[in-house]
Order: C-alpha cells, then structure tokens, then sequence
C-alpha cells in the first residue's frame, strides 16, 4: 500500500548525505589531501559515488514500486493520495506493511549494493595489484 514510501525516505536521506560528502570531497581536493600514499582495499573509489548508486537504486526502486501501487489502484490522484490513508483500519494495515515490507525491501537493496561495491572493490583492487606484481619483480 504505501511501502514505497520507506525506500523513497531513505533515497531522500542518503542523496542529502551524497550531496554532502561530495562537498567535503571536494574541499579535500582543493586542499590537496587526496593524495594516496598507500593504496588500500577499497580507496579507488570515492564514497560520494558509491553513495550516487545507492541512491540511484533507491530512487529507481521506489519509482518502481510506487508505478505498481498506481496500477493497482493504491495510489490516488486526489488527497489523502494513499487509498489505505481514508480509512483508520486501512492506515493501521498500512504502516505495517511500511514496517515490515517497506523496511525489508529497504533493507535487501542496501545488502545489493553493498554486495556489489564490496564487489567492485575486489575487483579493482585485484587489477592494481596485478599491474604492480610486474614493476615489483622489475625492481628487485
């Protein structure tokens, strides 16, 4: 009924924090304190992107869900907007269904992505370390 509504809040919040760890990123290059002495397991990748696609999934996710509810008649184009909003019994149901499906769905795109940058991460780290296996055999 309205479960799209928890994912559409948390793609609120975490394009608000996107937005401003990108600001700090930027600040840092600005300063010069980007510069990687070291280079690590996952530091490739800068957070403010990886916070672009969680909050590119949860944007489409919630985009999609709420295209669902509106062909099956959930969502209305007049106020209260949700049909389950009308009635106080249907509302009860209603945020159960955010409770428990909402924050399921909510919780099972975020495992997704972090599956998936967890993934990328590997991935790059692996190619950066065959690239320097060469030039460390050349040194010694």
């Amino acid at each position: 009924m309205a479960c799209f509504l928890v994912s559409t809040a948390a793609a609120i919040g975490v394009t608000v924090a996107q937005k401003i760890v990108a600001k700090n990123e930027k600040k840092k290059a600005e300063a010069g304190e980007t510069e990687i002495k070291e280079y690590k397991f996952g530091c490739e990748t800068k957070w403010s992107d990886r916070l672009k696609y969680l909050a590119t999934t949860l944007w489409t996710g919630s985009f999609l869900l709420a295209g669902e509810h509106v062909i099956h008649g959930e969502v209305a184009p007049f106020p209260p907007f949700l049909t389950a909003a009308a009635n106080p019994t249907d509302a009860a149901e209603m945020l159960h269904e955010m409770g428990t499906v909402g924050v399921a769905m909510f919780a099972m795109l975020v495992v997704a992505w972090g599956v998936g940058a967890f993934l990328w991460d590997l991935i790059k780290y692996r190619k950066h370390k065959k690239q320097q296996k060469p030039q460390l055999e050349k040194e010694v």
